[in-house]
């Protein structure tokens, strides 16, 4: 497997920033300079703005007094978080590996959003996303190490992928054959009406969430119940248990916490210059 040295890429004089995008990128991913830390705050503000002008816009009786005032807000700040994503991807040196970043793809999608209304109603609530973007408030912070302990998260979350989809197939096959035999026990007088709707209602018994609206009502239907009940209490503990195991060990891999402030991208060598997934040059 190669190592993060060989996956770094490699910068010729061709990939060096003009002047004017230099300082376009100093102010845009720059959270040390005074200009950086005011252009992540006024960007902090218009996201959370945002959100709120959507949230509202959900509610009815504000939507049909403010309906319009609301609707050029949204659009006033589609149009500005557009012009701001044009922005980074022309002030990073790779803009294509910026764009497949996390923060690349939750950039593009805090504003697609808007121009799909224009085809789909509706989709204007799935704006909602722009919160993501406060995640920027770690860089202004200082917080920023705290990245790579997510990347911990995520790492450890993708090793037990795996392990997690094999239980969960394994509950899935449960669920179809516990519900299969409650519409056999049970019948249509219980309201066991289908396969389907015997499966649901396993899949509610075995979580333990237990809404109540169909429930067996002969002795054997509710023995069968009081074992998946009890049953799905130790089935909980399951993926928990992956999870960990995997989480210890993301820890004890994680030598280096170096994280890229622009796209939060971990594991670089010690020595690397630039980030290997945007090209965003890492903190001194």
């Amino acid at each position: 497997m190669p190592s993060a040295r060989n996956l770094t890429p490699k910068y010729n004089q061709g990939d060096e920033l003009s002047p004017w995008r230099e300082s376009l990128n100093r102010i845009i991913f720059g959270y040390q300079t005074r200009l950086g830390r005011a252009f992540d705050l006024v960007l902090i503000i218009s996201i959370l703005l945002s959100v709120i002008a959507i949230m509202l816009d959900s509610v009815e009786a504000i939507r049909l007094e403010y309906g319009s005032l609301l609707y050029a807000i949204e659009w006033g700040f589609t149009i500005l978080f557009t012009i701001e994503y044009l922005l980074r991807l022309i002030c990073v040196r790779k803009p294509w590996l910026y764009a497949r970043s996390f923060y690349g793809v939750v950039d593009l999608m805090s504003v697609i959003p808007t121009y799909l209304t224009l085809i789909i109603p509706g989709a204007k609530y799935m704006l909602v996303i722009r919160i993501l973007r406060v995640l920027r408030l770690f860089r202004i912070l200082k917080l920023a190490e705290y990245i790579g302990e997510a990347h911990v998260l995520i790492t450890a979350l993708t090793k037990s992928r795996q392990k997690i989809l094999v239980f969960l197939y394994t509950v899935l096959t449960l669920v179809v054959v516990f519900g299969s035999l409650l519409y056999v026990v049970e019948g249509d007088e219980s309201g066991f009406t289908s396969i389907p709707k015997s499966v649901y209602w396993a899949i509610v018994t075995l979580t333990t969430v237990g809404y109540g609206d169909i429930a067996p009502v002969t002795p054997l239907g509710q023995f069968i119940a009081a074992s998946i009940m009890i049953m799905g209490y130790g089935i909980i503990a399951v993926p928990t248990g992956i999870y960990s195991a995997e989480l210890v060990k993301a820890y004890t891999d994680n030598k280096n916490p170096e994280s890229c402030t622009a796209c939060g991208e971990a594991g670089h060598d010690f020595d690397a210059v630039y980030c290997k997934m945007c090209g965003h040059k890492l903190s001194d």
